[in-house]
């Protein structure tokens, strides 16, 4: 029988160290779950595989031959595919072009796109995706474009296929999908290795656990014989209990903040919702149902039809995000790679950036001001850094995820209404506790939260009344009280 073993695995950044010693083995016909916090060195390890990065210690043996590769090419040649969360796709080729990069299919030495097409819509039609292969991978929902990446890891027929939180940015029904994808290449002979924060995922598609923490392997379980909360406490070296009963949330919600009446933009028709002071109003529907677009509109980043937007009473209508930050809308973005962070700049970079203008000694920048506000973000949301200089390219994704919300949550920015889109994507069921709370914490001050979620469990728990999307209209709107994952799927899906 394939197997792939990671032997005393080691790697070490400065100031960090990303695994220590990790030893486990992945066999074919299996789905083997790498579960642990931000941090805990999962992504690294995959990165070690897939030859993106060296280990500094160990080796990787795959059937008895220890691996050894100069560059990912290699890794891939030798059947070896690794989907990270950040896709790594090329935006202004179409999805055919980027399902079967360098292996184009060629006719008389020109590529034959004929046949392109029609191979990419097999995989297409085998995923059950409305997707077309001609389409530019830009124009497609950020799901979409995930699955371009699966699909692309799919054609290449490797053995060992590893996902890094492949469900981040999708629906139930692309989950759905892609696990019936996953049991096809489980019968197949494949060897799978699964990086997920979703709990109930782990239980529904994976045989086997390694538990990573701080670097280290501390626990290794077998799916059917473990419950969730011995898989948390292993993670977490705590019980963080019933996280959606024990939020401490605010009481009633003052007046109205924001009002929208008949939104239309290109993409969403007639949408109109209110908001109040210290309320938290969720966002439900399934891929490309306008959720995100809705957000876009309100924040300035996309442009308005018709309708019309009131802050505080006043009709307002901002013509660029910076125009909806002084107003004190904030936004945290769906895509934290592309539209969240400068990547290339530091965390204390990152973090500061919408408050500069407070943080001036006379015409100078306060170096001081901006280390304390930055330490205060680090310690807040547990950001794992050895420095507030570090590059946010450097960080997990989840920790990237943590310096967006540090951003726009500090104490400096005056925010009136705060927009979450996919908050805690990519991130710990730890950490997803403490952001629930905070979220809760800003309601409580008087912040009319937005929050999308493709979680339904999620958005119905946290949020105080949900208004479901279908398809760019509003198709309806349930109370935290009244709403089952049934009833707002039932509305996400009407026609």
């Amino acid at each position: 029988m394939e197997y792939l073993e990671f032997r005393n695995v080691g790697k070490a950044f400065p100031g960090v160290v990303a695994l220590d010693g990790v030893s486990f083995t992945a066999r074919a016909g299996k789905v083997v779950a790498l579960l642990g916090e931000n941090g805990a060195g999962k992504s690294t390890l995959l990165k070690i595989l897939s030859a993106d990065i060296k280990a500094d210690t160990g080796k990787v043996v795959l059937s008895g031959k220890e691996l050894s590769f100069s560059s990912t090419a290699q890794a891939i040649n030798a059947g070896i595919s690794v989907i990270y969360q950040e896709r790594q796709l090329i935006p202004a080729m179409s999805v055919m072009e980027n399902v079967f990069i360098g292996e184009l299919p060629v006719k008389n030495g020109l590529v034959d796109f004929n046949r392109l097409f029609l191979d990419t819509k097999a995989i297409i039609d085998k995923f059950g995706l409305p997707i077309d292969p001609e389409a530019t991978v830009m124009s497609l929902p950020v799901a979409y474009q995930q699955m371009v990446e699966i699909m692309k890891a799919y054609r290449r027929d490797c053995l060992v296929i590893a996902f890094d939180e492949p469900t981040a940015p999708l629906t139930d029904t692309e989950i759905d999908i892609l696990f019936n994808i996953i049991r096809q290449l489980k019968e197949a002979g494949k060897i799978i290795i699964y990086v997920s924060h979703r709990i109930r995922e782990i239980f529904q598609i994976t045989d086997e656990i390694a538990v990573l923490k701080d670097g280290r392997l501390v626990k290794t379980l077998t799916t059917p014989e473990t419950d969730q909360q011995e898989l948390i406490s292993a993670m977490v070296g705590r019980d963080i209990g019933d996280t959606y009963a024990s939020l401490d949330r605010n009481g009633e919600p003052g007046s109205v903040v924001l009002e929208v009446d008949n939104l239309c933009t290109d993409a969403v028709d007639n949408v109109s919702f209110t908001l109040r002071a210290g309320e938290i109003v969720g966002f439900a529907g399934l891929v490309g149902a306008g959720r995100t677009e809705v957000a876009r509109a309100i924040f300035g980043a996309d442009r308005i039809l018709s309708g019309e937007i009131r802050l505080g009473g006043g009709s307002v209508r901002f013509k660029t995000p910076r125009d909806a930050i002084k107003a004190g809308i904030a936004l945290c973005p769906e895509d934290r790679k592309e539209q969240g962070l400068v990547l290339w700049a530091s965390i204390r970079d990152n973090i500061c950036m919408p408050v500069l203008h407070k943080l001036k000694k006379l015409i100078f920048l306060d170096g001081a001001a901006q280390d304390r506000l930055t330490q205060a973000a680090v310690e807040k949301y547990s950001i794992r850094t050895p420095s507030l200089w570090k590059r946010a390219l450097e960080l997990s994704g989840g920790n990237q995820q943590k310096v967006i919300l540090g951003r726009w949550t500090s104490d400096e920015v005056a925010t009136r209404v705060l927009i979450l889109d996919e908050p805690t994507k990519g991130i710990d069921i730890g950490t997803k506790a403490e952001i629930y709370q905070l979220v809760c914490d800003f309601a409580k001050r008087g912040v009319g939260v937005i929050f999308i979620s493709s979680e339904l469990t999620e958005v119905i728990n946290v949020a105080d009344r949900i208004i479901v999307m279908h398809n760019g209209h509003i198709t309806g709107e349930v109370a935290r009280q009244d709403a089952t994952e049934e009833k707002v799927l039932s509305l996400a899906m009407l026609s």
